[in-house]
């Protein structure tokens, strides 16, 4: 691919971002489902209308300046409840709709909010809640709520502040925390992550910046809204100029696909695992595995002589992806390369990303005009990075600890000042806990989680993370994770991958012996492309999948 021009403008500010809006006027940015199941759209102009309005509301409801909790399934009220907090100088905190009741109350607590936005799915949830903390003032995105209980709603404060907004004050202090986001985690080892609105602007600015979106691209948006990597994406988007379809339902998402025709996607790998799978599925039933795997290693061919022949070759199976899908951005855990490469074969180009909520999150994206299949890329601009090991891999580059100084790092951890200081160097950058390597240009190579390595008898270290990737290509396996086991005899540690079996790779009446034994024979045959250490030595079945985040990552501490 050749290196385009990046058609946005950089913001300042969030307000700069809501005054940019008004230049693409009827455009829609949001199409959504509203509570009957219909399709609205909101325009560009209306949006940012909007957004001034709940300001202008919350101003004259004695409520801006306030830390202001929001939470509920992604909509253009969320985007505004968030943008309108930040723009008229207060502090939002994104809350994940999956938490339970007793979780928001102590993250609430510990935050110290002073008013939440919540959607529909939590007005009956909250009436006790409220009556509990009079301190806080509960607002509904709906008008729809018990009126008894809640005495304020979103609907009347944006009509209060429609008759005559007020124009947001250009901000004096770009690095006052302007954001508050709680890590993964249990309640009590959840960290509060405090980011400035330079933070946000640099990470939005940096997305912009790398990735290969335009503002006539159309993008379905299906990860949790409160998670920055979907949020700063969105952002971006919207500074683009682009059209972004909010998916209504996990169940859905494929018929919303064919809906909306998106021709861009941000996704975490187990999408892009699920995609590849419903696609070979499908082939498979008609049986043209064999035939589609041979026009793939010719259309690859042809592809290097400069012949790309992909879009009309497999355009029905694009065409489940609504027919003009082109590019999908992964990140957040590590990806599978042949199901990238699946993807790439096809016509559709995979790039990968990498960052963490303590950066706003952008670290990293792989190059566009330049991609290295297997990295997350280099720095995105405004942001350094260094190793910090001493280790030397096979390909003579120094291994060890991805650290990262930029606009984009945040100013801390929310009243701990010792978990503060315990991530950052004496020279200010900040150690992301993730391990890893940079090649002669630059370009990041991630190989696994500091705190989840496994140090082995003979000292070598392994990552569990790397041996996953394999294990994930073997299509028995629909999860797992790699642990050391302690040995009974010795000093001894077992590499062991627990797995959750995809069962319908299987015969209905398949015993646990004989599922047990078939992945082991898969895992013998991975293991020939695996050097000694890094073998697999023993298996575990388990009958359950991992519990997981929101993003679909698993919750590795929580596997014994």
């Amino acid at each position: 691919m050749k290196k385009t021009e990046r058609r946005f403008t950089k913001i300042n500010h969030i307000k700069h971002l809501i005054s940019l809006m008004y230049d693409k006027g009827t455009k829609t940015v949001f199409d959504y489902f509203d509570r009957d199941g219909d399709i609205q759209t909101i325009s560009y102009t209306a949006f940012a209308d909007k957004i001034k309005a709940f300001g202008t509301g919350l101003r004259r409801s004695g409520l801006a300046k306030k830390r202001v909790a929001i939470i509920g399934e992604s909509s253009p009220k969320w985007y505004i409840a968030y943008l309108a907090t930040i723009a008229y100088g207060g502090v939002a905190i994104p809350l994940d709709k999956e938490l339970a009741l007793c979780e928001i109350e102590n993250f609430l607590k510990r935050s110290g909010a002073q008013v939440i936005v919540f959607s529909p799915l939590f007005e009956t949830k909250f009436a006790d809640m409220a009556k509990r903390h009079p301190e806080i003032t509960f607002i509904p995105m709906e008008s729809e709520s018990e009126k008894n209980v809640y005495s304020h709603n979103m609907d009347t404060l944006i009509g209060i502040g429609a008759e005559r907004p007020y124009e947001p004050p250009v901000p004096a202090d770009l690095n006052r925390m302007t954001v508050m986001l709680f890590t993964s985690g249990t309640t009590g080892t959840s960290k509060c992550v405090m980011l400035s609105e330079r933070n946000i602007c640099t990470s939005i600015n940096s997305a912009c910046e790398t990735v290969d979106f335009y503002p006539e691209d159309v993008l379905v948006s299906v990860l949790p809204i409160h998670h920055t990597y979907e949020l700063c994406c969105s952002l971006a988007a919207i500074n683009y100029g682009c059209e972004i379809a909010i998916n209504d339902s996990l169940r859905h998402v494929m018929r919303n696909f064919a809906k909306f025709r998106p021709t861009a996607l941000v996704l975490v790998p187990l999408f892009l695992n699920t995609m590849d799978k419903k696609i070979w599925d499908e082939i498979r039933k008609k049986n043209k595995e064999t035939f589609v795997r041979k026009m793939m290693s010719i259309s690859d061919r042809a592809l290097s002589l400069g012949l790309d022949a992909r879009r009309i070759l497999f355009k029905e199976i694009i065409a489940a992806f609504g027919g003009r899908l082109r590019k999908i951005i992964c990140g957040g855990a590590p990806l599978n390369q042949d199901i990238a490469q699946d993807f790439r074969s096809l016509g559709i180009q995979v790039w990968e990303g990498y960052g963490i909520t303590e950066c706003s999150p952008l670290i990293s994206v792989d190059v566009y005009y330049h991609s290295k299949p297997g990295s997350v890329g280099p720095a995105v601009p405004g942001c350094k990075v260094y190793i910090d090991g001493s280790e030397i891999n096979e390909y003579g580059y120094t291994v060890g600890e991805i650290c990262v100084k930029g606009k984009n790092v945040m100013l801390g951890y929310y009243e701990d000042p010792e978990a503060t200081d315990a991530v950052f160097t004496s020279d200010g950058y900040f150690r992301t806990g993730d391990v890893g390597y940079l090649d002669d240009d630059g370009y990041i190579y991630i190989t696994g989680r500091k705190k989840s390595v496994i140090v082995l008898e003979n000292g070598k270290n392994v990552f569990p993370e790397e041996i996953e990737e394999y294990l994930e290509s073997i299509e028995q396996i629909a999860e797992s994770v790699v642990v050391g086991r302690p040995s009974k005899e010795n000093d001894s540690i077992t590499l062991t991958a627990i797995i959750y079996p995809d069962f319908s790779r299987f015969p209905q009446n398949a015993t646990a012996e004989e599922i047990s034994a078939k992945l082991k024979d898969e895992i013998n045959r991975m293991n020939k492309r695996l050097v000694g250490y890094k073998q697999i030595r023993a298996i575990e079945v388990r009958d359950t999948e991992f519990e997981k985040t929101t993003t679909k990552k698993i919750k590795r501490h929580l596997v014994h």
